[in-house]
């Protein structure tokens, strides 16, 4: 059976009090919609871990920069419903636009730092979007855990950033990132690729995958880069924004795998923009 799909926060409201009453404990699963088995395997976690477990779904205009690319988002709302039935959620959270942005909103959460770079750099005013949505849905869910996956990391040390920051009484939880056989990286913008953009997009993880295994081995990032970066265009990316490796705890760039590192990339397929990231162990 589907979980009840509420658009109004004063009904979750009456459903998270009764919740908090009984002294349960609550997940939510932030989601913009087009599930697929990594956004799953969030609601399986957090089924797992809460008495209770809401995922929002909610397209945010406020965190696309690109006017294009808000449009073409897909909006899959009923096949979502039907796919989350067997995770046992409670609610389904679907908020009007004026629900989370009413008349007069007039306020903006910037967190500094970790969005000066990579996302950040090429998709100016996101991680804004990214911040103050997720604020307004953990003060409106009144969860106490929130579980994200670990394949938007800098979006996921952004929003621990922020929830500690704001006092916000929720522990943040990353989950790992979930792939298809060919190891491309769950997203809901793979919807858009042609089975030829979906071969090439698959080779992104290999590429990256021989970069972290020779920074295994105590070899400089720079060269290894533009190396990547050149195999990546050969396999048919259009374009590659960028291929960064950076401290897992901090962001910053290193030029080498002298500590817990996380390797990062963006490039473009059948107009597409695919993002991964991996971890780097230390050499």
């Amino acid at each position: 059976m589907t979980a009840p799909i509420l658009r109004r926060l004063a009904d979750l409201r009456a459903k998270t009090s009764q919740w908090r009453r009984a002294g349960e404990v609550i997940g939510v699963v932030p989601t913009m919609g087009a599930l697929h088995q990594g956004h799953l395997s969030l609601a399986e976690t957090a089924r797992a871990d809460c008495d209770r477990v809401i995922v929002t779904i909610f397209v945010n205009p406020k965190q696309f920069n690109n006017p294009e690319d808000l449009e073409k988002y897909p909006r899959t709302e009923a096949e979502d419903a039907i796919k989350l039935a067997p995770y046992g959620v409670d609610v389904i959270y679907v908020p009007e636009p004026e629900e989370v942005y009413p008349a007069g909103f007039a306020s903006t959460v910037s967190v500094a730092g970790l969005t000066d770079v990579m996302e950040g750099e090429f998709r100016p005013g996101h991680f804004d979007g990214v911040a103050t949505v997720v604020a307004k849905l953990f003060l409106q869910t009144s969860a106490d855990r929130a579980y994200f996956g670990e394949k938007d990391y800098q979006q996921l040390m952004v929003v621990r950033r922020m929830a500690r920051d704001l006092d916000i009484p929720i522990e943040v939880i990353g989950c790992p990132t979930v792939r298809e056989p060919s190891g491309l990286a769950m997203s809901s913008r793979n919807l858009r690729l042609s089975p030829e953009g979906l071969q090439v997009g698959a080779r992104m993880n290999a590429v990256m995958r021989d970069v972290a295994e020779a920074l295994g081995r105590g070899a400089a990032f720079e060269a290894l880069a533009r190396k990547a970066m050149d195999d990546l265009r050969l396999a048919g990316f259009s374009e590659v924004e960028y291929l960064d490796l950076r401290c897992a705890e901090t962001l910053e760039p290193l030029t080498g795998a002298t500590r817990p590192a996380r390797l990062f990339a963006a490039a473009w397929v059948d107009g597409v923009r695919l993002i991964d990231n991996i971890e780097v162990p230390p050499a």
